[in-house]
């Protein structure tokens, strides 16, 4: 009976439409760790964990998102569950960590991971998108650390990745939710020789083998996702660098983490953004990647526009879609399905990148909550120190907290460019940014 239910609860997909730009994750849904496959059914499958509070990380649910375009997303919830009326963790009730999902002979794998010295585990589904039944401990003899992942070589092996700070890999056993301990190897890359932090992927590309991690070796902070290569699975790894950089996503932004795949012949890098100026809530995101003859990759930035092309200029620009913040602006919520930019406060500047101009546009129609006192907005095209070819005038609030559309003349712009917003009041002054869009 138990299954029943929670299947019957798990088909209630959630659907919208036109989430190829940056974040992936719904107003609302706060998916980080993003470990991305393509099934045998041509779609893409992003696994990671459910931020929930500014005050820990992730959740007791795992939720999947899923795409046969990039563009159109359906987000698949409670797949599988730590506590609750659909606990499959019969021996604790801890948060879930950082997963990673793998299918062989007809089963699908996900791999599981909390912060206890129970730490790694297994369930089992028929679909990519569950329901995930009998989690279990997985032994890895003691050396219990986080955020699994499992990598299936041409040859059929699978491979069993894990650890922070040094990354432990073992081979699997046939039946897949068991490690071969007399395989165990530590050091496979490391924090001094790699700048590896935690978050491993593996993935195999005209026969090199790429490792996926956050990456230590900027600010301070695993802020990046970087990659090693090898010629054999268990290394060793040469470092390869970075992939992307998620600094000056938010205030409070602490660590990255995810993953490449390949889909439709394009190749994805999958990585989150935090919000909230906080660690914890964090977004998935996704960016385009290249290749070069050698196999190196190109490091790529943060974009709004992500997998898809610029966004339009007429059509509505939600404000938390801004792909780098500084000052202390950040993208907070303000009902359960709506999100907004908040604390934007004198000198801040944020930018979007990129936007497809028409010449034909000639206004900015911008929904603010104003502050205690006036304040202004610039428009800046490209780079923040660039002219301004907008500046629209924020009244001062009217005392009735209340949100308010403001329109306000532009300079034609015709292209594709980054937009800078860049807000000007006195110190005391805050201002929150809902949308804006062009038109004539």
């Amino acid at each position: 009976m138990k299954q029943i239910q929670f299947t019957f609860l798990l088909v209630i997909l959630a659907c919208f439409p036109l989430l190829a730009q940056n974040p992936v994750a719904p107003a609302g849904i706060y998916i980080a760790d993003p470990s991305a496959h393509v099934w045998a059914d041509g779609k893409l499958y992003i696994y990671g964990s459910n931020d929930e509070s500014t005050r820990y990380f992730c959740s007791y649910t795992h939720h999947v998102l899923s795409t046969s375009d990039l563009k159109t997303w359906e987000l698949t919830k409670d797949v599988f569950s730590s506590k609750g009326q659909n606990d499959d963790i019969p021996y604790n009730n801890d948060l879930l960590y950082a997963p990673d999902c793998q299918y062989k002979n007809g089963i699908y794998y996900l791999y599981y991971c909390q912060p206890s010295k129970d730490a790694e585990g297994v369930a089992t589904g028929n679909s990519p998108i569950g329901p995930f039944l009998n989690g279990h401990k997985i032994d890895i003899k003691g050396i219990n650390e986080i955020d699994p992942c499992v990598f299936i070589d041409d040859d059929g092996q699978g491979y069993y990745i894990w650890g922070q700070f040094s990354a432990k890999m073992a081979k699997l056993k046939p039946n897949m939710t068991e490690i071969d301990s007399s395989t165990i190897k530590d050091n496979i890359v490391t924090e001094k020789e790699h700048f590896f932090h935690e978050g491993g992927y593996m993935v195999k590309r005209n026969g090199i083998y790429y490792f996926i991690y956050a990456h230590m070796g900027r600010s301070n902070r695993p802020t990046c996702i970087g990659y090693a290569t090898s010629n054999s699975p268990m290394g060793p790894f040469k470092y390869g660098g970075v992939i992307i950089d998620n600094n000056n996503c938010d205030p409070g932004n602490w660590n990255n983490h995810g993953s490449i795949a390949e889909f439709k012949g394009q190749w994805y890098v999958f990585y989150h953004r935090a919000t909230h100026n906080s660690i914890f809530m964090r977004k998935a995101c996704v960016e385009p990647i290249y290749f070069n003859q050698d196999g190196s990759i190109n490091e790529v930035e943060m974009t709004t526009q992500g997998a898809a092309p610029p966004l339009e200029a007429d059509s509505r620009i939600e404000a938390e879609r801004a792909c780098l913040l500084f000052g202390g602006t950040y993208v907070d919520s303000f009902s359960p399905n709506e999100e907004k930019l908040t604390n934007m406060k004198n000198d801040n500047r944020l930018a979007y990148k990129y936007i497809q101009f028409n010449s034909d546009l000639n206004k900015i129609e911008i929904r603010v909550k104003p502050g205690k006192k006036s304040g202004s907005i610039q428009l800046v095209l490209d780079q923040p120190w660039h002219q301004t070819f907008a500046n629209i005038d924020v009244p001062k609030a009217s005392g009735n907290d209340e949100w308010i559309t403001i329109k306000s003349d532009i300079k034609p712009v015709d292209g594709v460019h980054a937009l800078w917003l860049k807000f000007f009041a006195d110190t005391d002054v805050m201002i929150d940014i809902d949308w804006f869009r062009f038109s004539k």
